[in-house]
């Protein structure tokens, strides 16, 4: 993971990317990350993340997330392009 990130860094500094718009977007990324994991539960999330529920919806409003956002990342596709669904319209016909 250390490589991974080297590489990150290397590539941000190159593309002349500030240090707080990096940190910005990286704590952006995490947080969406544990917020989907937890299907948008912002108390099982602030836990996971070692803070107050107020202080994870402080920072979203600071990062700009929304859980509109969230939401998008687990809702569940529209019924006739889910693939057992689809499959089964084949058989049926």
């Amino acid at each position: 993971m250390k490589h991974e990130i080297d590489g990150l860094v290397s590539r941000m500094q190159t593309a002349g990317i500030p240090f707080e718009d990096a940190v910005k977007q990286f704590e952006r990324q995490f947080i969406h990350h544990v917020l989907v994991k937890h299907r948008g539960n912002q108390c099982k999330a602030a836990v996971e993340l070692g803070m107050h529920r107020n202080t994870l919806g402080r920072k979203m409003t600071e990062l700009e997330l929304t859980m509109v956002e969230v939401r998008a990342a687990y809702k569940r596709p529209v019924r006739n392009e889910r693939p057992v669904y689809s499959e089964l319209r084949k058989l049926a016909r």
